[in-house]
C-alpha cells in the first residue's frame, strides 16, 4: 500500500506529543501557516491536519489530491463542509475530549466572580485592607452559589458536565431553548425566561449564522441585574462592545471569558481595553489541561486511522 502523505499544518497549537500512526506514512508538520501557505504546503497530501487553518472552496479546489481535513478541534466554522463534501474530501473532528476540563474552567470563572475574587485581590494589592478599621474589608459584593440559578445555553457534554458540577454546589440549573424558537422542549426554559431569571450564564453552544451574538445589547439589558456572564465557546456569541458597557453601566455583575471574536486579538479588543475588576479574560486555555490535550491527541490519530480503514469515526463529511 502507497504511503498516505499527511500535512499538519498549525502544529504549535497542540503541545503534546501525537501518537504514532499505525499504517505507512510520509508525515510533514508546520509550526504554524498563513492562508498563503496553504496551497504549497499541502500539495500532494492526502491527509491534511488544521486546527484553526481555514480551507474555503478555492483553497479546496487548488487541491484536487486532498482526500481527508483532520481537524485538531472540535470548532469546524473555519472549514467550508458544503465544499468538502463536493469535491469528495472527509472531515473529522475532536469531541468531548475537553468537556469535563472546560466545564472546570467556566465553574473557575463562576465562582471567582460571584466571590469577586478579581476585586478583593486588587484591593489587597493597593494597601486597601491595611487601612481597614477592622480585621476585614468589606468591598465588593460576596455571593454564594448554593441557591443561585445557572443558566446554561448549549446542552452538549460541556453543557451538561457544567450543569452537574453546579448542582453539586447546590445551584438550580436550568438549560435555555433556542433563540426565537416558537416551541419550548421539555427539559428547557425559554430564551427569555432564561436571561430574566438566572443569577449566571455559562454559554456553551456552537457559533453559527444562528448563534452569532446570541448576547448582544437587547439580552444584556433583559439579564437579572446584577447577573454573571461565563462564555467559554466562542467569542462571536456576544457582542463585546455592548458587554463592555453593561458592565461599566452596571447592569450585570461580572463576566467570565476564555474566547475572543478574533484570536489572537493582535489589534486590540474591547474585553482587553477595559480593565475592570469584575472581567475577567483568560486567554482560550480552558481546553488546554495536559490531560485534555493528551485525549485530544490520541483522538486525531485514531480519526485518520479510522478514516484510512474505511470507517466514519467523528465524521463531519
Amino acid at each position: 500500500m502507497t504511503p498516505l502523505r499527511i500535512v499538519f499544518l498549525d502544529r504549535d497549537s497542540l503541545p503534546v506529543p501525537l501518537p504514532a500512526f499505525p499504517f505507512a506514512h510520509h508525515y510533514v508538520e508546520y509550526a504554524a501557516s498563513g492562508r498563503d501557505d496553504i496551497v504549497a504546503r499541502c500539495a500532494g497530501a492526502d491527509v491534511v491536519i488544521t486546527n484553526k487553518v481555514p480551507f474555503d472552496a478555492a483553497t479546496l479546489t487548488a487541491l484536487p489530491q486532498l482526500k481527508m481535513l483532520a481537524i485538531a478541534a472540535t470548532g469546524y466554522n473555519h472549514i467550508d463542509i458544503d465544499a468538502c463534501r463536493r469535491q469528495g474530501v472527509a472531515v473529522a473532528n475532536i469531541r468531548h475530549y475537553g468537556d469535563d476540563t472546560v466545564a472546570e474552567h467556566a465553574f473557575m470563572l463562576m465562582m471567582a466572580l460571584m466571590r469577586n475574587l478579581p476585586a478583593y485581590q486588587r484591593d489587597v494589592a493597593a494597601g486597601v485592607w491595611q487601612n481597614a478599621p477592622q480585621f476585614c474589608h468589606f468591598g465588593a459584593p460576596i455571593r454564594d452559589l448554593q441557591g443561585a440559578t445557572l443558566g446554561i445555553f448549549g446542552s452538549g457534554g460541556i453543557g451538561q458536565a457544567m450543569a452537574s458540577r453546579a448542582r453539586a454546589f447546590g445551584m438550580q440549573v436550568q438549560f435555555g431553548e433556542r433563540k426565537g424558537a416558537g416551541v419550548v422542549r421539555d427539559g428547557y426554559v425559554s430564551f427569555d425566561t432564561l436571561l430574566a431569571t438566572s443569577d449566571v450564564i455559562s454559554l456553551h453552544c456552537p457559533l453559527n449564522d444562528s448563534t452569532r451574538n446570541l448576547i448582544a445589547q437587547p439580552e444584556l439589558m433583559a439579564m437579572k441585574p446584577g447577573a454573571i456572564l461565563v462564555n467559554t465557546a466562542r467569542g462571536g456569541l456576544v457582542d463585546e462592545d455592548a458587554l463592555v458597557a453593561a458592565l461599566k453601566y452596571g447592569q450585570i455583575g461580572g463576566a467570565g471569558f476564555d474566547v475572543l471574536s478574533v484570536e489572537p486579538p493582535r489589534e486590540g479588543n474591547p474585553l482587553l481595553k477595559a480593565r475592570l475588576p469584575h472581567l475577567i479574560v483568560t486567554p482560550h486555555v480552558g481546553w488546554a489541561s495536559r490531560e485534555a490535550m493528551g485525549r485530544l491527541a490520541a483522538q486525531l490519530v485514531a480519526n485518520i486511522a479510522a478514516w484510512q480503514q474505511g470507517q466514519r469515526q467523528n465524521r463531519l463529511g
